[in-house]
């Protein structure tokens, strides 16, 4: 059973988001966080933190069941992920994406968790998708068994809530790949960069998801109880997967880029040719005008009435054999 200090059990906890009591069979009952939580002989409690307020450290510093790492990594920075055993309580950080008023969003935030076969406490900075869901399936009935299913429960949400942007993202990029083939690439550029910062992200917290679930397949089962034993050979495999695929699309997001880029590339070189044939045709013309417009005695065409046409007659057939020339030697083309 969760040890408290007396105060736990005979005053409202400042910063607890809610609470849950799960009964040995697997339901859940939400308590009233305006009232006492006490501890329970039958079954265990979830109890969620916000960490933004300050008397959350104070709170969390109470329950003499959890070791001072444990603590630690409930408070501490939202900087990596992490899953650590030690003795009868597992404890850790991981990502998950975040929640607002409009739905899930593409930011990544951090859930910070530590359990005991009787409690399971938890607690966010900013509001969490997968942990609000969670929230709301315990409400509408679902049944967990212990706080390791608990965490897991949280975690495939995690992985779904990933996979259904990675198919959002997946969708997009057929978008703007048939308008790449189409030769329409207004804005393509900026919203590739977009996505290949987001697979990016998702990849990096992906991998250090793996890393920790992989780690956590080598402790020995009989070193935990079995309300703390998670399946993370089940989890490790559905995050391989996903991880998988999150890199196909940075792939995918990466190929766009270069085919874009080239795309960008040849239609720079068309204009500069287009310019560069314009510049030589117009060299001949000018030099025919800088050499008439010397004004000096006994130039051509000076004292006759035809001369301006004639001039312009010479410039033309300059232009025309240089353009002439280009053709033959291949350099209109393209």
């Amino acid at each position: 059973m969760l040890n408290t200090t007396p105060a736990l059990a005979v005053a409202p906890l400042p910063a607890l988001v809610w609470a849950f009591h799960i009964f040995d069979d697997g339901r859940a009952e939400e308590l009233d966080v305006a009232q006492p939580i006490a501890p329970v002989a039958d079954g265990w409690l979830w109890l969620h933190f916000n960490l933004v307020d300050t008397r959350c450290g104070a709170i969390l510093r109470t329950f003499p069941d959890l070791p001072d790492e444990a603590v630690e990594a409930l408070l501490g920075p939202d900087t990596h992920q992490q899953l650590q055993v030690d003795g009868d309580c597992v404890y850790g950080v991981i990502a998950d994406l975040g929640r607002e008023f409009e739905g899930v969003t593409e930011e990544l935030r951090l859930l910070h968790f530590a359990m005991r076969e009787r409690v399971l406490v938890s607690a966010r900075r900013r509001s969490l998708n997968a942990v609000d869901e969670v929230r709301q399936l315990l409400r509408a009935g679902r049944r967990v068994e212990s706080p390791a299913a608990l965490v897991e429960l949280v975690i495939d949400h995690v992985v779904d809530a990933i996979d259904r942007l990675a198919d959002g993202l997946a969708l997009d990029m057929d978008r703007i790949e048939e308008r790449i083939l189409e030769l329409e690439t207004t804005n393509e550029r900026q919203r590739l960069g977009v996505f290949r910062r987001t697979t990016v992200r998702l990849h990096r917290q992906l991998a250090g998801l793996r890393a920790l679930f992989h780690r956590f397949e080598a402790i020995e089962p009989e070193e935990l109880a079995p309300a703390l034993r998670l399946d993370a050979v089940r989890l490790s495999q559905r995050l391989d997967g996903l991880d998988q695929e999150i890199d196909a699309l940075r792939d995918r997001a990466r190929m766009l880029q270069d085919e874009l880029s080239s795309q960008l590339v040849e239609e720079t070189n068309r204009n500069l040719r287009a310019l560069s044939i314009v510049t030589i045709l117009f060299l001949p013309p000018t030099l025919v005008a800088g050499f008439f417009g010397m004004n000096l005695r006994g130039m051509a065409f000076a004292d006759g009435d035809t001369g301006f046409w004639a001039g312009v007659i010479v410039s033309a057939l300059s232009s025309l054999i240089v353009y002439l020339l280009l053709r033959w030697r291949g350099l209109t083309r393209g």
